[in-house]
Order: C-alpha cells, then structure tokens, then sequence
C-alpha cells in the first residue's frame, strides 16, 4: 500500500516539476544584462602651459683659479677650505723674505741711480754759463747734457725695477679676487708653489646670483619657433623667458631664473643650442656642478583639447577612444596624440569641443552598445568645487 502511495505521488510531482523549470529556462532566455556604468568627460578646450624641460647643471656666475704668481714655498693658508670668502681676503702667504730683500735693493739702485742724475745734473748747471762765457767747449757740454739724460733713464729704470720688487712682494700675499664659495686647496703649507703647471692654490665659484646651463636639440628649436609663427603655441620674447628648477629630489626651486643668454650657433657635436639662465639663489642652496631639470615657463598651447591617459586605448589602426552618441551608445573614435601634460595626452586630431569621452570603465565598452553614465568625472587640473551653501 505504501509503495502504491508513492508511486502515484510521485507521478503528480513531476509535471508539477518540469513545468517549474521550463519556466525558469523561459525567464533566462528572455533576460537581457543593465548597460555597463561608466564616468565620462566632455571635451572643453583650454588653454594649457606646455612642458618643455630639459637636464642641466648649476654653475658659478663667475668662476675664478686662484693661482700663485711668484714662486716660493707656501707657509700659510689663511681660510676654511670650502667656505665663503670675501673679495680682498687673505687666502694664501707665500715666503715673502726673499722679494722683500730684492725690494731693499731695487730701492738701493734707485737711490744711487737717482744721485748720478743730481751729479749729471749739476755738471750741466756748472757749464752752461761757462760756455756762454766761452771758457768751455760745445762738445764738453753736450757729453754733460746726454749724461743727464741718461742719469734721468737710470732712474725712471731703477723705478720700474723697484715698482716690479714691490709688486712681487704683493703677490706673496694671495687674496680672493671675488666673493663667493671656495673649494680645497690644492697644496698644503711647506709646498714650492710657481706660476704655471704647479700655481693653481683653489677655486672660487660666485653662487649669489647663479647660472643654470642647459640645451636645447635642433629639432625641438625649429618645431617650437614653427609652432610660434602658425600661432599654434604661445611664448614670452626671449628676453622674458624663464625657468623652473625641478631638483634631483623631484621638489621644485622655490626661485624662478631668467635667460640671459641663447647661444647663436648649434654645436656640431650636440646638435643643440645653448641657453644659460640667472637665479638669485638667496638662501644659497643651489650649489656648482648640481644637476638639475630646467622647464621652461610661459610656453602655452592655446584651445588645447585634453583626455585623460586612461580612456586613450591602442587599437591595430592606432589609438582611438570611446565617445558617446545619441541614446548614450559608445562609438570608437580615432585620435592622433601629441605629447602628455601632466597625466593627460594632448589631442592633435579626432576630438572636438562637447564630445563625450568615456573616462572610467572603458573595459566594460562595447562599440555600438548603450552604456549608463555614472557621474561626470571632473576636468583634468580642475579644482574641487564646494557643496552649495557651503
């Protein structure tokens, strides 16, 4: 009886059981997926500083050896090595007792020198009023006048010597011909030092105002001064152009330096053009011989369109990017880009003002498909507005 129970319950629940899942087939069959969200951002062209930077190298504005200019042994180094001097400060003293002895003598000479003039002089006195008289001859005062004259040359020649002895004995002496930051010595007390070869005592580099050197290649000049004439980018004159100082660190110079100088030729092995810029360099941080990024400032690309690195894709024919139509459909539009400014790829072509550029969720794109716009993302290098009534 119990078996006969089943079998006939079991009958009733199987119709009961494939119409339940046809059903569900019937419900699957007909179920269709939402649109794929995405965040988009409307074309709005703007104007936009156009980033050219390039490495350079911090140097002195004036760069100054010091060499010794007399010979002698070195006996004293007056400075702390790598420390700011003053112009006119003591630097190094060289053994002045031997240029201080030929001092003594050059001025013996021009003592005696200057008593053969007195001498001459007086003998020409003494004749002249006897050859008037004629008790002397003509030839014996003549030979007193030329001996005069050559007592007056013995002392201007005594002088030159005497002035040239005191001169050396200066040069014993050797001062800091500018101010600004000096380097090691290159030899210690007791050393020979002489000019030449062996006369370099240190360096010293001005660092208040400072130079900052760098180059630019042909190609970037030329591309740059066309674009400049097609009115394609915008430029300060030469005279107004001025730097940003991008450190190894990544940290930015808090001073702005000018260009003060544009070489006029192209050097052959570099192919580049030299430009040199000026910093005022108060707090003293930049140092010679810095490597440093040097970006030019005020170059701007007027009506710039601009779309975020993230919605560009690569495709077999190039790079394109999903735009929406009418309805919200994705459509697939080719773009040609030019270089990047921040994290965003100038468009040179295939963009216009209002078009709508998925943004976020370009994976989920289909072309041709309707997607569903999540929120607006916000413009590249916006800044973030307040709520209302805040």
């Amino acid at each position: 009886m119990t078996r006969s129970l089943l079998r006939a319950a079991s009958f009733v629940a199987l119709p009961v059981l494939l119409a339940g899942c046809g059903s569900k087939a019937a419900d699957q069959a007909g179920f269709t997926p939402p649109p794929p969200q995405v965040q988009i951002e409307t074309v709005a062209p703007r104007s936009v500083e156009m980033p050219y930077e390039y490495t350079a190298r911090v140097e002195g504005s004036r760069e100054v050896e010091v060499r010794a200019r007399v010979s002698g042994i070195l006996l004293q180094r007056s400075y702390q090595e790598g420390s700011p001097v003053k112009k006119g400060q003591t630097l190094f003293v060289i053994d002045p007792a031997p240029y201080r002895a030929e001092v003594q003598a050059a001025e013996a000479n021009l003592a005696e020198a200057d008593a053969r003039r007195s001498r001459a002089e007086r003998e020409v006195a003494r004749l002249e009023p006897l050859l008037e008289a004629k008790a002397t001859s003509r030839r014996q005062f003549d030979d007193a006048v030329a001996e005069a004259e050559q007592a007056r040359a013995g002392v201007l020649s005594a002088q030159a010597r005497l002035d040239r002895a005191k001169l050396d004995l200066s040069y014993t002496r050797v001062e800091a011909p500018i101010a600004g930051l000096s380097s090691r010595a290159s030899y210690s007390e007791g050393s020979l030092v002489e000019p030449g070869d062996k006369g370099l005592l240190t360096r010293i580099s001005q660092v208040q105002p400072i130079w900052v050197r760098f180059s630019v290649p042909e190609a970037t000049l030329l591309a740059l001064r066309k674009s400049i004439a097609d009115h394609t980018l915008a430029a300060p004159a030469a005279e107004a152009l001025e730097i940003e100082l991008i450190l190894a660190d990544g940290t930015s110079s808090p001073e702005h330096g000018k260009v003060n100088f544009s070489d006029s030729m192209i050097g052959a092995e570099t192919g580049s053009i030299d430009l040199r810029a000026e910093l005022p360099n108060a707090a003293a941080t930049l140092i010679p011989g810095q490597f440093v990024r040097a970006r030019l400032l005020g170059i701007e690309r007027p009506n710039a369109v601009l779309v975020p690195q993230r919605a560009v894709l690569q495709g077999q024919k190039g790079k394109f990017v999903y735009v929406l139509g009418a309805g919200d459909v994705a459509e697939v539009r080719p773009i040609e880009v030019g270089p990047w400014v921040g994290e965003s790829w100038v468009v040179e072509s295939g963009l216009a003002a209002g078009d709508r550029v998925v943004v976020e969720g370009t994976v989920k794109v289909r072309p041709g498909a309707p997607v569903q716009i999540a929120a607006p993302a916000a413009p590249e290098g916006a800044a973030a507005q307040p709520p209302a009534g805040n």
